[in-house]
């Protein structure tokens, strides 16, 4: 898996999900034999690529155990230019070329001992160029770095509102207008993502509940499961021999 604040690839075990709903542009690309995808109650379909829109949510089976999943935040890039790929309602995509070039390029980097690379760059291979990125509303942006660069935060709507010197009604109506979900969701699906950077640890799950911003095991597992389709301990329990590279989490709070 890579992973910075803007981007995960991952490519490992799908396990068994349930309805999940991630909080990113999602293109998934099957490795071995094609998987069956049905997106916000819609017909299922079978596909080699696929993608869903963010907070979209989808049911996802293969008979194949490892299954590649490319994440683009959304906040990061200008949704009005997106190449014809990530847009839509989502679903299954005619593409078996970009399907091949995804698989062709995976092979490369499992090759690779530490892949170096960035959003651009990874953009630029996944899907043949950089995305457009997206220009926020500075008070906006300043609250979307703060929430990235510590999802586990307590810091509430009312905090960045008096800090971008908006009403809390205000803040609210410009938060969701610039990053096209409420705040809340957003801060949702932030403290969510923020899970990844410790599924390759021996680490006690009430502690990462802890430290990701969660109150108790149990917001913590209800949460995780809503998002991802899995139970905390399915994850890492699925993550053991996944190798984790790009940012440490401590390199990527500060970036964010």
């Amino acid at each position: 898996m890579w992973l910075d604040p803007d981007r995960v690839l991952y490519v490992g075990l799908l396990g068994a999900p349930s309805v999940r709903a991630i909080g990113a542009i999602l293109l998934y690309v099957a490795l071995d034999a094609p998987f069956r995808l049905s997106v916000a109650d819609g017909a299922w379909e079978t596909a080699e690529i696929a993608m869903v829109p963010p907070y979209a949510p989808h049911r996802i089976v293969s008979d194949s155990r490892t299954l590649c999943g490319f994440l683009i935040e959304p906040e990061t890039v200008d949704m009005s230019r997106l190449p014809p790929l990530l847009r839509g309602p989502g679903g299954a995509l005619a593409a078996p070329r970009q399907a091949q070039h995804a698989r062709d390029l995976i092979a490369q980097l499992r090759g690779m001992r530490r892949p170096a690379l960035d959003p651009c760059l990874l953009d630029t291979l996944m899907l043949g160029g950089p995305l457009a990125p997206r220009t926020l509303d500075p008070r906006i942006d300043a609250a979307v770095r703060q929430i990235k660069g510590e999802p586990g935060g307590r810091s509430a709507a009312t905090d960045h509102a008096r800090e971008a010197n908006l009403s809390f009604s205000r803040f609210l109506h410009l938060f969701k207008a610039e990053i096209g979900t409420p705040f809340r969701t957003f801060r949702t699906w932030k403290r969510a993502r923020s899970l990844l950077h410790y599924v390759t640890q021996e680490a006690n799950l009430a502690d990462v509940a802890l430290d990701t911003g969660y109150p108790d095991s149990t917001h913590f597992s209800h949460s995780i499961r809503r998002v991802y389709g899995l139970k905390p301990r399915d994850i890492f329990a699925g993550s053991r021999r996944l190798a984790l590279h790009g940012m440490p989490r401590t390199a990527a709070y500060q970036a964010a």
